[in-house]
């Protein structure tokens, strides 16, 4: 302890320290000029609320497809000493836009058709699982890759059945994004708007009826379709009954004309399933097309090997403009067809095994002949595809791999793995979009896209920020609270609502639970196979006239009929007088046969 005598005389404790004068510095030991990042890191740089910025570099570095080779490159392995055929091959590359993709997994079967709108804004995908789904690039983020609407084409709400089909094919309109061209595994086509809604039903034929220019739609499963290529209002469908039938989306009646084939290999009946169909301009057009089906050539294979083409000039199509008897090898299904855009080459896919390239100008033999595996025997709808302007070939394999052929000898020049292990079915390349859109098997359906050469689509979509998760994203954490009667804004009171389930606010009985709601029918058996009243307005001409008495509605025009008649008018002046005998009582009449006694 210190003692007093250790304090001077002003309190201060004596020592040897040196003094320090009011002139000297202080100095602190780590906190020198320039050293403050640390403590920078720890404030604010601004105020309000903060945005999440998306790691664009990153997200398209996440999407980039594993390193490919083209065949071109595998033949020219060994000759790696030619730096100039690097190049080309390079510059080969740099033409597809296949180096990145998206992932959509939302079908639960295969994938067995895909449209995109002229625009690239909307993505429909039919499906073996019997629904079409509907995407939309404007509202996706990388993390939610999902379809804004998934549609049951027969689970609509003017459809009495509870019947579900697998979706052939579904295509949007090359010249209008409206329209949806939906056919499934039944005699009846569909056609819904941009938002998945009904807008028309076609009538199903007569399977009575032998002749099947008499019948007002198809009798049997239709395999495809395809739209005009100019006319928005027309399509044209292809069914198991032998037959082509071309629609006007506004007449649902019946079809504006039909194509019947007849079958020389199919013997007496002369009936051949059609499998595939496409309609695009002739060359004499010069790709232009006419309107309402001037200049324009449809071309369709059956199941007996044939190839037939028809001019749409109006008709009537009693014969084909040129046929190919054995274009495929029969009892096989031809699945892909597609035309050029120039009009003067179609390119088939069969289910012998080969693709075949045909001149439309010399429709007997083909040009090209090369194999490629079939898938037809599993997935009949397979599909084969024009690239932009005819520059290339696409169609799948069983493989799950994408091959782009060359449009002039049908050699591969690029083959690149998109789903190994399951079969590439449909296969689409968007040229304003610059990116390709394939299904396979396994129910996924990808995009594939260049960041330097693809606008919009999932080039835009991979660039935005990701969304921040919600429970509400996981479709198996929600529920449908309009299926309990509840809307989404209601807000509901612990313990208000009573023990038993009200459904749509009815008894069991079918009594409403409201007085003022009038009394609804239960719904049996009997009342849910009944058409409806609407149903019978719409589809029976002058249905209204049932609940009409006609003596009242005859009656009405009495007065009308008493005061000018329009029939008899001419006998009011000219009308003969009658004149009868006149005849007593005790004068006998005419002579009558005596009876026999």
């Amino acid at each position: 302890m210190k003692r007093l005598d250790d304090y001077n005389e002003f309190g201060d404790s004596k020592c040897n320290c040196p003094k320090m004068s009011d002139s000297d510095e202080y100095e602190v030991d780590g906190l020198g000029p320039g050293d403050d990042t640390l403590l920078k890191s720890y404030l604010p740089t601004g105020f309000g609320k903060k945005t999440l910025e998306a790691d664009t570099e990153a997200q398209i570095e996440r999407s980039r497809r594993p390193v490919w080779k083209t065949p071109k490159e595998e033949e020219d392995k060994a000759e790696s000493n030619n730096s100039d055929s690097d190049d080309d091959d390079d510059d080969d590359l740099d033409r597809y836009p296949l180096s990145h993709e998206l992932i959509f997994k939302t079908h639960e079967k295969a994938v067995t058709s895909i449209s995109l709108d002229p625009n690239g804004t909307r993505m429909a995908t039919g499906s073996r699982d019997c629904t079409v789904k509907l995407y939309d690039f404007a509202s996706m983020t990388p993390t939610t890759l999902r379809a804004f609407k998934s549609i049951d084409p027969w689970q609509t709400k003017t459809s009495t059945t509870s019947e579900s089909h697998p979706v052939n094919y579904a295509a949007f309109h090359p010249q209008s994004a409206n329209a949806i061209l939906c056919i499934t595994a039944h005699p009846q086509a569909k056609i819904l708007s941009r938002d998945g809604e009904m807008l028309t039903e076609f009538f199903k034929g007569d399977m009575y009826i032998r002749d099947m220019h008499h019948t007002k739609g198809h009798v049997g499963e239709i395999a495809t379709g395809a739209w005009h290529p100019t006319d928005r209002e027309m399509c044209v469908t292809a069914g198991a009954d032998s037959t082509l039938r071309i629609w006007d989306v506004n007449n649902k009646r019946s079809q504006k004309d039909i194509i019947v084939f007849k079958s020389k290999a199919a013997g007496a009946a002369g009936r051949s399933r059609m499998t595939a169909v496409a309609w695009g301009a002739s060359a004499q057009s010069g790709g232009s097309g006419g309107s309402g089906g001037a200049n324009n050539v449809l071309v369709a294979a059956a199941l007996d090997g044939s190839l037939v083409m028809y001019n749409t000039n109006g008709g009537p199509y009693t014969r084909p403009s040129a046929e190919v008897r054995d274009a495929h090898k029969p009892n096989t299904c031809t699945s892909g067809i597609d035309i050029s855009s120039d009009g003067r080459m179609v390119v088939t896919r069969g289910g012998d095994g080969f693709i075949k390239l045909w001149d439309m100008r010399k429709f007997k033999q083909p040009l090209v002949t090369v194999a490629h595996e079939s898938t037809s025997d599993k997935f009949p709808m397979t599909n084969i595809r024009y690239g932009p302007n005819s520059t290339c070939i696409l169609t799948g394999s069983a493989t799950g791999d994408l091959h782009v052929l060359n449009p002039g000898n049908l050699r591969p020049e690029v083959v690149t793995p998109v789903t190994p292990g399951s079969a590439l079915v449909a296969v689409e390349w968007h040229a304003k979009l610059n990116q390709v859109v394939t299904g396979s098997a396994n129910g996924e359906t990808r995009v594939l896209y260049d960041p330097a050469r693809s606008v919009r689509g999932a080039s835009e979509v991979i660039r935005r920020a990701p969304k921040k998760r919600h429970v509400d994203d996981d479709s198996s954490f929600t529920m449908d609270q309009s299926l309990v009667g509840m809307s989404g804004d209601s807000i509901v009171v612990p313990g208000a609502q009573q023990q038993n389930r009200r459904t749509n606010g009815m008894s069991n009985t079918g009594k409403s639970y409201d007085p003022r709601r009038p009394h609804m029918p239960q719904a049996t058996p009997f009342m849910r196979s009944r058409p409806d009243d609407k149903h019978i307005q719409e589809s029976i001409p002058l249905s209204r006239m049932l609940h009409e008495d006609p003596r009242e509605e005859l009656l009405k025009y009495a007065e009308v009929a008493k005061n000018d008649p329009i029939f008899t008018g001419a006998y009011k002046v000219n009308a003969p007088v009658t004149e009868y005998a006149e005849l007593s009582d005790d004068d006998e009449g005419p002579d009558k046969k005596r009876a026999k006694r």
